[in-house]
C-alpha cells in the first residue's frame, strides 16, 4: 500500500517536473536574444509581466550605459535566460498610411510558366529537360544578362539551335544547365518553352518615412511573383501616387482588393525588396504624422488602431484588436496578428483586403506594427509586422547608401 502510494508520489513530481522544463524551454524561446531599450527605460515585457530582470550580486546595472547583458528570472526568482540589451534614444517617423503604387524591374527573368512545343520529333518541352522550375531566375544565356523577357527571346534566336548555356537562380544559389532549343512544327521557329516575367506593378500602402534621411518603408512584406510566390530580385523600381478608385470586398477563401491607378510623378526609388519591406529614397512627402516606435517588447494585446486608405479623403484611422504579438519566430512579417473591430472599416471592405499591406499600427501613442497579410478563410484578421524591424531596415538601407 505505501509502496503504491510512493509510485504515484513519484510519477505526481516527475510529471510536474517535466512540466515545468517544457514549460521553461517554451518561455526561453519566446524571449529574443537582443532587445532594445530607452536611456533610462527598465526593461519589462507587456506580454509577459512574469519576466524580470534579476539583480546582479555585487553590480549595480547602468541604465543608461549603451549595451549591457540581463538576466531574466521568473518573477525574477527563477533565472530563464541572459538577453542582450541596447540603448538607444527613441525613433521618431512620419507615419503615413496612403497608397503608393509600385513599379519594380527584376534582377533577371523569372520562370513563371512552360508550355509545350510540338516538333517533328512530338511534344518537348527543352526548359523542364534542361531542370528549370517555376521560379527560377534565369541570370545568363551563353553568358550574356538575360535582363528580360526580349534577351531570352535574342539569345535563342542567335543560338540557331545549339545548346545554350543558362546560369540560374534557385533559393538564391546559382547553378548551370544547358538549354537545347527545338524548332516548332507549326510555326518554324526555334523555342525553349518557358514563359518568363521581369517586371512587377502593384498597389500597397506607405507606412513611413524616416525625416532626416527621406528614406521611406511599406508594404511590410516582400514584393513577390504573382504565379510563382518567389520574391522578386531588385534590378531597379520606382514609386508614384496612386488616386483609389474603389474596393473589393473580402469574404471567406476570397481576399478583397484597393483598386485604384497610377497618377502623379515619381515620388522615389526602390533600393530595397526585403523580406519585411519595400524601401527606398523618397522626394515627395504625403501627408503624414510624427509618432515615437516603439520597442517590440512594449507592444501588447488589446485595442489599437490602424492608419490606411480605403478611398480618396486620405488616410483615416480605424479600431483593431492585436491578439497575438509574438517576439521570436522564422517569419519576419508575422510578428502580430490583428483582427479589424471597426464597424465602418467591415461595412466597406470586410476586414483587410490585397492594397492594405504596410498600413501603420498605432497603439498607446506609438507606432507599433504595419499590416502584412490578410488570412485567406477570415478577412477579418490578418498579420502584421514590428515596426522597430521595419526601421532598422529602413536604417540599414540609409547606411548603405552613406558607404556606397
Amino acid at each position: 500500500m505505501h509502496k503504491t502510494i510512493w509510485l504515484r508520489m513519484v510519477k505526481a513530481v516527475s510529471g510536474a517536473l517535466a512540466a515545468a522544463c517544457a514549460l521553461t524551454l517554451f518561455i526561453r524561446s519566446e524571449i529574443p536574444d537582443t532587445l532594445t531599450l530607452q536611456p533610462g527605460q527598465e526593461l519589462s515585457f507587456a506580454n509577459m509581466p512574469y519576466l524580470v530582470p534579476m539583480e546582479e550580486k555585487g553590480a549595480t546595472a547602468v541604465q543608461t550605459s549603451e549595451s549591457q547583458s540581463q538576466t531574466l528570472g521568473l518573477f525574477g526568482i527563477i533565472p530563464l535566460k541572459t538577453v542582450h540589451t541596447v540603448r538607444e534614444e527613441q525613433k521618431q517617423v512620419l507615419v503615413c498610411g496612403t497608397p503608393f503604387g509600385i513599379k519594380m524591374f527584376a534582377d533577371g527573368a523569372m520562370v513563371v510558366g512552360f508550355s509545350d512545343i510540338y516538333t517533328n520529333e512530338g511534344w518537348r518541352n527543352p526548359g523542364k529537360e534542361a531542370g528549370l522550375r517555376m521560379g527560377d531566375v534565369l541570370v545568363e544565356m551563353d553568358g550574356i544578362p538575360a535582363t528580360g523577357n526580349s534577351q531570352v527571346q535574342q539569345a535563342v534566336e542567335q543560338a540557331n539551335g545549339r545548346p545554350i548555356t543558362v546560369t540560374y537562380a534557385r533559393n538564391q544559389i546559382q547553378y548551370k544547365t544547358s538549354l537545347q532549343p527545338v524548332m516548332d512544327a507549326e510555326k518554324g521557329i526555334w523555342r525553349i518553352g518557358v514563359w518568363v516575367r521581369d517586371s512587377s506593378a502593384g498597389i500597397g500602402t506607405l507606412t513611413f518615412v524616416e525625416p532626416k534621411k527621406n528614406v521611406y518603408a511599406g508594404l511590410g512584406h516582400s514584393i513577390s511573383d504573382s504565379d510563382t510566390g518567389q520574391q522578386i530580385g531588385l534590378l531597379s523600381g520606382e514609386i508614384v501616387p496612386v488616386e483609389i478608385t474603389g474596393v473589393k470586398k473580402g469574404a471567406v477563401g476570397s481576399p478583397g482588393e484597393l483598386q485604384g491607378s497610377f497618377s502623379g510623378a515619381v515620388m522615389g526609388d526602390i533600393q530595397l525588396n526585403g523580406a519585411n519591406g519595400v524601401y527606398g529614397f523618397i522626394g515627395t512627402m504625403p501627408a503624414a504624422t510624427s509618432y515615437p516606435v516603439a520597442n517590440k517588447q512594449d507592444v501588447k494585446k488589446g485595442k489599437a488602431f490602424i492608419y490606411t486608405t480605403i478611398d480618396n479623403t486620405g488616410p483615416h484611422a480605424y479600431e483593431v484588436e492585436i491578439e497575438q504579438a509574438k517576439l521570436t519566430g522564422n517569419q519576419p512579417n508575422r510578428d502580430l496578428v490583428v483582427k479589424i473591430t471597426d464597424k465602418t472599416l467591415l461595412e466597406k471592405t470586410g476586414g483587410i483586403v490585397q492594397g492594405m499591406s504596410g498600413s501603420p499600427i498605432i497603439q498607446d501613442g506609438k507606432l507599433v506594427g504595419a499590416v502584412t497579410h490578410v488570412l485567406v478563410n477570415d478577412s477579418t484578421r490578418g498579420f502584421g509586422i514590428f515596426a522597430e524591424n521595419m526601421v532598422n531596415s529602413a536604417e540599414s538601407v540609409a547606411q548603405k547608401q552613406l558607404a556606397g
